[in-house]
């Protein structure tokens, strides 16, 4: 696995112990974790560790991220709400291939509660190795850009 630098990771009380898997798992494999929160198992609400994350992505002080609730569902929705995010919920290693692949994701979001940890791993893995494609990729990525700038968010 190429060494990404630094990562920002974030979970709700759902994903809190899968978070602390991947966390540990990614420290051992030399990146720099900033870790958003939660910091316990106790219930909380995954929009505020969701927004968090965003925007540290959406400000750029951060390539990559990591958001894990039950589903991911809730995350995703709150991390794409961000201008310059592109978060996607992966349940498979093909997904995290093709995310990064045809979308430049930066923020892989996963679902506790459908992935457990040696599959989440092996899904992380790939989307931090898995390069942008470009080409006709990056034409849609421009269309994303515009679409942002025509809803009234500052694109960088």
């Amino acid at each position: 696995m190429k060494k990404m630098g630094k990562i920002l990771i974030a979970s709700d009380h759902a994903g809190f112990a899968l978070k602390e898997k991947l966390e540990a798992y990614l420290i051992k494999k030399g990146f720099q974790v900033k870790d958003l929160g939660t910091h316990a198992p106790d219930r909380c609400d995954y929009p505020e560790y969701a927004a968090r994350l965003a925007r540290g992505i959406s400000r750029k002080g951060y390539r990559r991220g990591v958001l894990i609730c039950k589903t991911g569902i809730g995350n995703s929705i709150v991390a794409n709400r961000f201008p310059g995010v592109r978060a996607s919920l992966c349940c498979t290693t093909k997904a995290a291939r093709l995310t990064r692949q045809h979308n430049d994701s930066n923020v892989l979001v996963l679902g506790s509660g459908f992935v457990k940890e040696r599959l989440a791993k092996r899904i992380l893995t790939v989307w931090l190795t898995a390069e942008f494609a470009g080409g006709r990729h990056a034409r849609r990525l421009h269309q994303l850009k515009k679409i942002e700038k025509s809803l009234g968010c500052k694109v960088t």
